[in-house]
This record gives C-alpha cells, sequence and structure tokens, in this order.
C-alpha cells in the first residue's frame, strides 16, 4: 500500500514560504539582544547598539507581516502582529529614555521582556505545522 501525502492548499504553503522568510530577521533580532549580557570571555556589546539592531531586524519584520496573513491564522497573525508592537515600543522606550537596567539581573530581566513577546510567532510556526498536518 501506498501512503499519499496530502497537499497543503497553495494559499496555506505561499504563507509558510512568507512566514519562513521572516524567520531570520525575527532571529538576527533576538540575537542583538542576547549579544548585550557579558560573558566570561566578552563584555557584552552596549544596550543601545544592540537595541537599535533589535528595532531594525523587527522592522524587516514588520514590513513582513502582510504576506503571510491568511484567515486560517487569523488569530495567531494578530498575536504576533500585537506582540511585534509590543517589542517595539518597549524597545524604543528604553532606546529614548528609559532607566538603563541595573546589573546582569536587571538586563536579563529587560532582555526576558523584549523577547517575550515574540513568543506569539512561536504560537503562529505551530499553527503552520498544524494547518499542514491536517491537509
Amino acid at each position: 500500500m501506498i501512503l499519499r501525502r496530502r497537499r497543503v492548499p497553495e494559499d496555506v504553503a505561499e504563507a509558510w514560504r512568507a512566514f519562513e522568510a521572516v524567520i531570520p530577521a525575527l532571529e538576527r533580532a533576538r540575537t542583538a539582544l542576547t549579544t548585550s549580557v557579558p560573558s566570561t570571555r566578552l563584555p557584552g556589546r552596549p544596550l543601545a547598539e544592540t537595541l537599535l539592531e533589535f528595532e531594525e531586524s523587527l522592522a524587516e519584520v514588520g514590513a513582513a507581516m502582510p504576506s503571510w496573513r491568511i484567515p486560517a491564522l487569523e488569530p495567531e497573525w494578530v498575536r504576533a502582529t500585537d506582540g511585534l508592537a509590543e517589542a517595539l515600543a518597549l524597545a524604543d522606550r528604553m532606546r529614548t529614555g528609559a532607566e538603563p537596567p541595573h546589573g546582569f539581573e536587571g538586563l536579563i530581566g529587560l532582555i526576558g521582556e523584549l523577547l517575550a513577546p515574540l513568543d506569539a510567532f512561536n504560537e503562529a510556526a505551530e499553527r503552520f505545522r498544524d494547518l499542514r498536518r491536517r491537509r
């Protein structure tokens, strides 16, 4: 017996490809922030510098958001859009005058706050996987 894979509808496949295209910019944003954290070998990059890189990478993600919007992922797309806006707003506040974090724990906490809203993209990726498996 030959098992055949169900074909994924083209709208879902196209949206998936568009979603995959935003992942590198999203990863660059996450990586930029984590380079602020000092290690035993490196002092960590200045937070202002990494915040700028974070914002620039997230702007790329924002520009590509419409490309993966489809009805089957509307709730996840909205959460990802809201998460993106929240992360950008917090980064802007930090860069333009908020009190800088104090110490290692403060920096780690801030980075966690900045990255948490982006977890919505993980939810969208999981929903894409579900759609691809079901069809």
